[in-house]
C-alpha cells in the first residue's frame, strides 16, 4: 500500500510515506485522505513508539477519542481555570473574589480609593508579566503537570491571606504576589491543550476554557452572596470569609491537580488514575492524527526548553504582529466595565447581596455568544470577521451608557452594563489563530506567552481609564473607552 522510505537527514532520521496512486489513498478509512509525505517525529519524541504512517482508522473511532480527551483533560483544565474566579475556575476563583469583596466595603475597611484598587491591580499585572516567560520556560523543563498545580497552589495560599489585609501595602503585597505566581498559567495551559487537539479542534476548547470563567463568575457570585452574609461572624468582615473560603478551594483544586494530570497523551497515568486513559489503539489513533495534522509537533520532546534563538525568532514574525495588536488593545473597551460591575451597582442603589446575584446575567450571556462566536469561526473556516463582532456589539453600548444621565434609572443602567460585560469574547479565536500560524512547538510556547504578555499590557492600560475623580458614572472613562473601540474597529477591519 505504501513504500516507507528512511533517509539520513543529518542529526535526525526522517520516515516518509508515499502512495503510488489514488487508489491506495481511497482505501484508507480516515487520516491519510490527502497524505502523500510524513515527517517522522524525533526518536525523543514521547510518542514515538506510537507514530505509523500507515495507520488508519474510522471517523467514529477518533471522534471517541476526541470524546475521551474531553471528559478527563478538558473538564478538568476548565476546573483548574476556573479556580482563579470560583480563574478559570481555580484561577478565576482569585480573580473575582476580588470583585465580590468590593460589595462589602472592602475599600472603605482598608481605607482605600478607587485609585489605590486600580493602582493594585496594575502591580498585579506587572508582576504577571515579569514571570510570563520565566513561568514558559519552567513549564517545559519540568512539565505541565507539576509546575501548573503547583502555581495555583501557591496563589491560592496568598489569595486566602487576602483574609487579613490591613491596609495599602499588605494589598500591593498580596496583588504583587498573587500576579507573580499566575504568570505564564494561560499560555502554558493554552500550549498544554495542543498536546491533544488538532488545529482545527482548538479554538471551540479554548472557548470551553473561556466560558468556564463565566461559569466561574457565576459560581463565585453564588457564592458571595452568600458568603460575605458572614460579616460579623467571630468580628469578622465579610470579605475575611470570602478570601479564606476561596482561597481554601483553590488550593484543594491545585493539589487534586497535581495527582491527576498526564503528562502526556502517551502517559497519562497518575496517583489517582494509575490506568492509562487510552487503550493502545487509540494512543495510535492520537498520535497520528496530532502529526498528520501539526508534524511539527512531533519534532521537540514536551519538556524541550525554548532557546534564546527560539525567543528571537518568534518576535521576530512579522506575521504575529498584527495578532498581537488585536492583543493589546481590542479587549480593553469592556475592561473597566467588567471590572467595575459589581461595585457600580452597588454605588448606583442595589444592596449587597443583589450587586452580586445581578453580575450573573452577564456572566451567562457571554458564556452563550463566545461559544456561539467560535463555533461559526471554526464552521466557516473564518477568524478575520469574527473578530469586528465584539466591537460592533460594544460600541453603540458605550456610546449609549454615555448618554445616559445622571442618577435614577438603575435598571436602564444595569441592562447596559450588562449587555457590555456579556459581549461576545473573541480570545479563545485569536488564541487559536495565534497557534495555527506558528509551525513550531517551542516557537508556540513564545507566541502564545507573547500574546498573553501583550493582552495583559492592555490590561494594565484598561486597569487605569476609571479613576477616582470621575465616579460614580465614569464619563471621562467611557469617552476614552469609546475611542480605543472604534481605533480596534478600524484596525482589525483592515486584517486578514
Amino acid at each position: 500500500m505504501a513504500d516507507i522510505e528512511r533517509a539520513d537527514k543529518g542529526p535526525k532520521e526522517q520516515t516518509t510515506a508515499r502512495f503510488d496512486d489514488d487508489s491506495s489513498k481511497a482505501s484508507i478509512a480516515v487520516g491519510q485522505e490527502n497524505l502523500s509525505y510524513v515527517t517522522a517525529p524525533h526518536e525523543s519524541f514521547e510518542g514515538y513508539h506510537r507514530f505509523d504512517p500507515t495507520a488508519s482508522w474510522t471517523e467514529k473511532e477518533e471522534r471517541a477519542v476526541v470524546w475521551k480527551t474531553d471528559l478527563l483533560l478538558l473538564s478538568w483544565v476548565c476546573v483548574m481555570i476556573s479556580a482563579d474566579n470560583v480563574k478559570f475556575f481555580g484561577l478565576q476563583l482569585d480573580r473575582g473574589n476580588l470583585s465580590n469583596a468590593l460589595t462589602d466595603n472592602l475599600l472603605n475597611d482598608l481605607n482605600l480609593s478607587s485609585n489605590d484598587y486600580n493602582n493594585g491591580t496594575t502591580i498585579q499585572l506587572i508582576c504577571f508579566l515579569a514571570t510570563e516567560f520565566p513561568a514558559q520556560l519552567l513549564i517545559k523543563r519540568y512539565g505541565f503537570r507539576r509546575v501548573l498545580p503547583i502555581m495555583m497552589m501557591l496563589w491560592s495560599i496568598v489569595s486566602w491571606t487576602q483574609a487579613w489585609m490591613t491596609g495599602r501595602a499588605s494589598f500591593y503585597v498580596t496583588r504583587a504576589l498573587i500576579g507573580a505566581f499566575e504568570g505564564g498559567f494561560i499560555p502554558g495551559t493554552i500550549l498544554f491543550a495542543t498536546y491533544f487537539y488538532k488545529t482545527k479542534e482548538l479554538s471551540v476548547r479554548l472557548a470551553f476554557f473561556w466560558s468556564t470563567l463565566n461559569v466561574a463568575r457565576i459560581i463565585s457570585s453564588l457564592l458571595a452572596a452568600g458568603i460575605l452574609e458572614m460579616r460579623g461572624v467571630h468580628g469578622k468582615t465579610g470579605w475575611f470569609w470570602l478570601f479564606l473560603i476561596e482561597g481554601l478551594l483553590t488550593f484543594v483544586i491545585g493539589l487534586v491537580s497535581i495527582l491527576y494530570l498526564p503528562s502526556s497523551p502517551t502517559n497519562t497515568k497518575s496517583v489517582l488514575v494509575p490506568r492509562p486513559w487510552y487503550t493502545e489503539r487509540q494512543e495510535v489513533i492520537m498520535i497520528n492524527r496530532l502529526l498528520r495534522d501539526d508534524p511539527s509537533k512531533g519534532l521537540t520532546n514536551i519538556h524541550e526548553s525554548a532557546t534564546l534563538s527560539d525567543v528571537l525568532r518568534a518576535w521576530s514574525d512579522k506575521s504575529m504582529w498584527g495578532l498581537y495588536l488585536i492583543g493589546l488593545v481590542a479587549y480593553i473597551p469592556q475592561s473597566p466595565v467588567q471590572s467595575y460591575l459589581s461595585l457600580t451597582l452597588k454605588r448606583i442603589g442595589f444592596s449587597t447581596f443583589d450587586s452580586n446575584m445581578l453580575s450573573i446575567p452577564s456572566a451567562v450571556l457571554q458564556i452563550i455568544l463566545m461559544l456561539a462566536l467560535s463555533k461559526s469561526s471554526e464552521y466557516f473556516g473564518e477568524r478575520s470577521f469574527h473578530c469586528l463582532v465584539g466591537e460592533f456589539w460594544s460600541l453603540p453600548l458605550l456610546a449609549a451608557m454615555l448618554a445616559l444621565p445622571d442618577g435614577g434609572r438603575e435598571w436602564g443602567r444595569f441592562t447596559i452594563t450588562t449587555l457590555i460585560s456579556g459581549y461576545p469574547y473573541f480570545h479563545p479565536i485569536v488564541s487559536a489563530w495565534i497557534s495555527e500560524n506558528t509551525f513550531d512547538v517551542k516557537k508556540r510556547a513564545i507566541t502564545a506567552a507573547t500574546y498573553n504578555v501583550i493582552v495583559q499590557v492592555g490590561s494594565v492600560i484598561s486597569s487605569q481609564i476609571y479613576r477616582d475623580s470621575d465616579k460614580p458614572y465614569y464619563f471621562t472613562g467611557n469617552k476614552v473607552l469609546i475611542s480605543i473601540c472604534a481605533f480596534s474597529l478600524v484596525r482589525k477591519s483592515g486584517m486578514r
